[in-house]
């Protein structure tokens, strides 16, 4: 059996470790981002004007004060257009600034947008070409939270904290440049006053840049942690263990709330703190820009005017807001390059190796017996055998099967199969018997590559798997599991799962073969009724025949069916036995079966026991024996 999936977040266990290459990740988010290069331009120009549009505002403090006031008393107030014609100005300043806030706005909004509806596609795509070891060890809610949780923080970044952050920056260039031409001593001052800004980011943003990396990985443990429990929800009522599901999620939503708890509380004190040293820094600027007033004479080139002083006081006030705001963006950056890393993860995952150069081709029958390729569909396939002389043979597809002396392991510890040869030649069927953990479902598993053997080989009509491309050997195969999954659809869509370009003649044929047709035709909208919840609108045991149909539609050579009868009752089982047969007939058929009417007729019934075949030999000649397919039978088999 393939190894059990591990469960993320295991109460009590270590937290994840930190990200470990964030110049990496961010590096790689920028390619992401710099797809929309021109996007992008057009985005910061109207931040650039936003962010001076502010700083531009503030400047008009000292031109009212210094010059239009005074040009308004001296005329008695009887001519306002000075004022009126600078206030319009600075209207439109700020009404400019307006619009090019609003404009970035929905340009980022698109770019961020576009950006993750790639790396979405991205890792969608690569997931598709991951091997089945991979998702034996992940859980459904753990890789979900790839696509939920990190991409949301990748949206609030991209969208928000990444143009914030270039507004932040200019405003506080330009907000200081403007404040080195009003008075370069003041200027010296707020800069010694902000160094113990910068000592109280560093202190309180590294610890919530911490945190919150944590916070991300906690949110990817407590989902894993519900899809689990969603699923086995039934188990859980079975065996009463609502208690300890809720002692256990406890522990893991309580290692989340401590994370999250710790990262939005340095955050939150980082700008009290540093309101509080820029209320300092206001009041003392105002003490020492009065004592300049004062004492330093106009002609002095140290001088500062009432206008430049009061202009410098507003430039004080939001010269520290934009720079807490830059520490609490990179937070959110952080957090959000803690998802990235976990997305990239994934895409950087070795996707399945696929060595094969042996294909599945379209073929006729030539009049000396032999095969060769066409275009057009015939009925007849073949195996395309490319040579290294340049020569290419042609092997027309049976279905014979043999395993060569295969020993294998998941883990390269414990031995699943060791020494296991068999043959299945065209149009046998092969019954698979044995306790749980026997190796009876990896054989299945190898033989359609989702794990490749350690030892010896598995040929297909004579030709070693291993040089024949995945998709092709798969395609050659159908498979019936016992845990049948159905996709959101109609009925149709679902059978047809087996052969996309299927007609529906095809489809109704494969259900009558599958005696799934009457059941159809009793639903709502028949064939059209639409499957959700995978398939909960169906009993198991219709389920089940949908995935009998669903085979029978592909009509390959060789069949795979895993416990495939296992969720129908004797009587359904009874009503399919002959169109089973029927799509059984002329294939070479694998069978993992606990009922006797399916393992019974088998042209040879192999019998493992760790990992070994102990017995084989035909129904009749294993009861003969009295061994362990003996017992097995009289014990523990279903009879008819």
């Amino acid at each position: 059996m393939a190894p059990a999936m591990k469960r993320p977040g295991k109460p009590g266990g270590p937290m994840p470790p930190k990200p470990a290459n964030t110049k990496a990740t961010f590096t790689r988010l920028l390619g992401y981002l710099g797809r929309s290069k021109t996007m992008l331009g057009i985005v910061f120009i109207f931040v650039a004007f936003s962010a001076l549009a502010g700083v531009i505002g503030t400047s008009f403090i000292k031109t009212v004060t210094d010059d239009v006031l005074p040009e308004i008393i001296s005329n008695g107030g009887t001519d306002l257009s000075p004022l009126i014609e600078t206030l319009v100005k600075l209207v439109l300043i700020y009404l400019f600034g307006v619009v090019s806030s609003y404009c970035y706005s929905r340009i980022m909004l698109q770019v961020a947008h576009k950006t993750l509806n790639t790396i979405r596609k991205d890792l969608f795509n690569h997931m598709q070409d991951l091997p089945i070891r991979f998702f034996d060890s992940h859980t459904h809610g753990e890789l979900m939270s790839r696509y939920t949780s990190d991409t949301d923080t990748l949206r609030e970044c991209i969208s928000q904290s990444f143009v914030q952050l270039v507004s932040s920056v200019i405003s506080v260039v330009g907000t200081f440049v403007m404040m080195v031409w009003l008075s370069p001593i003041l200027a010296l001052f707020v800069v010694i006053m902000l160094a113990f800004g910068f000592v109280a980011i560093k202190m309180l943003g590294s610890r919530s840049a911490k945190y919150f990396r944590l916070q991300q990985k906690s949110v990817g443990e407590v989902n894993g942690y519900i899809e689990e429990f969603i699923e086995g929800q039934k188990v859980v009522k079975v065996f009463c263990h609502e208690d300890k599901a809720k002692k256990d999620f406890a522990v893991i939503n309580d290692r989340l709330r401590k994370a999250a708890t710790n990262a939005h509380t340095f955050a939150s004190v980082l700008m009290p703190v540093m309101g509080n040293i820029s209320y300092i820094t206001y009041a003392a600027v105002a003490m020492l820009g009065t004592l300049m007033l004062m004492l330093i004479p106009e002609t002095s080139f140290v001088a500062i005017s009432l206008g430049s002083m009061l202009a410098f006081l507003t430039y004080t006030r939001h010269f520290f807001q934009p720079i807490t705001q830059i520490s609490q963006q990179f937070n959110t950056i952080i957090m959000a390059l803690a998802g990235a890393e976990r997305i990239f993860e994934i895409i950087d995952t070795p996707i399945e190796e696929d060595d094969g150069y042996v294909t599945l081709v379209n073929a006729r029958k030539n009049a000396d017996g032999t095969v060769s390729e066409c275009e057009e569909r015939t009925g007849v396939w073949a195996w395309k055998h490319p040579h290294r002389d340049g020569t290419t043979t042609y092997t027309e597809w049976q279905g014979d099967v043999r395993f060569h002396d295969v020993t294998f392991s998941y883990d390269g510890k414990k031995t699943v199969l060791k020494n296991v040869s068999l043959y299945a030649m065209p149009g046998q069927k092969i019954a698979f018997v044995g306790s749980t953990g026997a190796g009876k479902t990896t054989i299945t598993n190898l033989i359609n590559r989702f794990y490749d053997v350690n030892e010896g080989k598995i040929t297909y009509d004579g030709i070693n798997i291993k040089k024949i491309k995945k998709a092709d050997l798969r395609r050659s195969m159908a498979m019936v599991l016992q845990d049948t999954h159905l996709f959101t659809g109609t009925v149709r869509d679902n059978i047809a799962y087996g052969k996309l370009d299927a007609t529906d003649k095809e489809i109704e044929n494969a259900a009558k073969l599958a005696n799934a047709h009457s059941f159809i035709t009793r639903l709502p909208e028949g064939y059209d009724t639409v499957i959700t919840g995978d398939g909960a609108n169906l009993s198991q045991g219709q389920r089940q025949l949908l995935a009998i149909a669903r085979a029978a539609v592909a009509d390959p050579p060789v069949l795979i069916l895993d416990e495939a009868t296992s969720s129908i009752d004797t009587r359904t089982e009874r009503l399919i036995e002959k169109g089973m047969d029927k799509l059984m007939e002329g294939r070479t058929v694998f069978v993992i079966a606990h009922r006797l009417s399916t393992v019974r007729n088998s042209d040879a019934i192999m019998v493992l026991e760790k990992g070994e075949i102990i017995e084989r030999g035909t129904h009749d000649d294993l009861i003969g024996q009295e061994g362990k397919y003996y017992q097995l039978y009289t014990g523990q088999f279903e009879l008819d």
